[in-house]
């Protein structure tokens, strides 16, 4: 290593070190609690994208920071389990993604404080009293998009110029997932479109699903969900033998086999909610740092899943994509 990039390295730790120390036992690391939705593997980008960035603010795990990662793989119930251990374990911050795993933290803990790095509405679901003064234990990104909703139909119908009717798929133990499926809904009758509403609760309630919709759907809307983003693959597979083009929120499902996605850029929104730990390990209070919303929105679509559906993507749509997969 060179001197000077050494320094720089001992210089950046050194001055998150002393802060975080102050508050800790002798030879404890401040510690974070980090909650994924679904399975290690399903967010192993976005908890790489988080922790990078906080090697860019100075916390170096397990010398400056410990990371303990926890993963709900789709059940809602494993979140108020991981909840209670966070707290069995003194971590200083809990982070979450998705309303139900934000909800069961902040209904295990009013103390501990809470980064939320991508959820649905913040307010409306009661984590937070506003986005410019959350008040309480609770902050981070707020994902409320009726407006992306609208525009992952309007995609679809490009693609899909007779489109008639659109299912859409959703977790009804999910509030936030059933508010996009209302948005959704609202969307597809604005422009003409019949739509199937498809509700599952669990992994066992997927294949059913598609077996209904054989005949009876030209494409398929996924609300984002955990349980939804843990059977990716399985979804996907199932909706290639149903000969439904499927649209999601998140590029992971388009790498899992889907045709198309819109939405917020999940790697960089947890960067973000990396910004949001620092700001708390330095001593600021979640009550004081007010929510965010995401500022970067991508269309990922993958031309070997339209080629299986025997589907021409327009080239006016080729030209908006962030990311093509062949």
């Amino acid at each position: 290593m060179k001197r000077r990039e050494f320094i720089t390295l001992i210089g950046g730790a050194a001055a998150v070190w002393p802060l975080a120390a102050r508050a800790q036992q002798p030879g404890k690391l401040p510690t974070i609690g980090f909650m994924g939705g679904a399975t290690a593997l399903a967010g192993s980008q976005w908890a790489a994208a988080f922790s990078q960035r906080l090697r860019e603010l100075g916390w170096i795990e397990n010398r400056t920071v410990a990371i303990e990662y926890r993963w709900g793989e789709g059940r809602d119930e494993r979140f108020a389990e991981i909840a209670a251990e966070f707290i069995r374990l003194k971590v200083d911050v809990i982070v979450t993604y998705g309303t139900p795993s934000a909800i069961a933290a902040k209904k295990a803990t009013a103390v501990i404080p809470i980064v939320i790095a991508g959820a649905g509405d913040l307010v409306g679901t009661g984590l937070v009293a506003s986005l410019a003064r959350p008040g309480g234990n609770v902050t981070g990104l707020s994902i409320q998009g009726p407006d992306s909703a609208g525009k992952r139909i309007e995609m679809l119908r490009e693609i899909l110029p007779s489109l008639r009717r659109v299912a859409i798929l959703a977790n009804i133990a999910n509030p936030t997932s059933m508010l996009e499926m209302g948005e959704a809904h609202a969307a597809a009758r604005t422009i003409g479109l019949d739509v199937v509403k498809s509700e599952i609760r669990r992994a066992e309630d997927i294949a059913p699903v598609f077996e209904a919709l054989k005949g009876h759907a030209d494409a398929l809307y996924v609300c984002p969900d955990s349980l939804l983003s843990t059977n990716r693959i399985r979804i996907n597979t199932l909706a290639l033998g149903a000969r439904l083009p499927t649209v999601h929120s998140f590029r992971e499902f388009v790498e899992a086999g889907g045709l198309m996605s819109y939405g917020p850029n999940q790697p960089d929104m947890h960067r973000r909610a990396a910004d949001f730990v620092d700001k708390i390990l330095r001593g600021a209070k979640p009550a004081d740092i007010p929510v965010e919303q995401p500022t970067k929105f991508d269309l990922a679509l993958n031309l070997t899943t339209a080629k299986t559906l025997g589907l021409e993507i327009p080239a006016a749509l080729l030209a908006r994509t962030d990311e093509v997969i062949e």
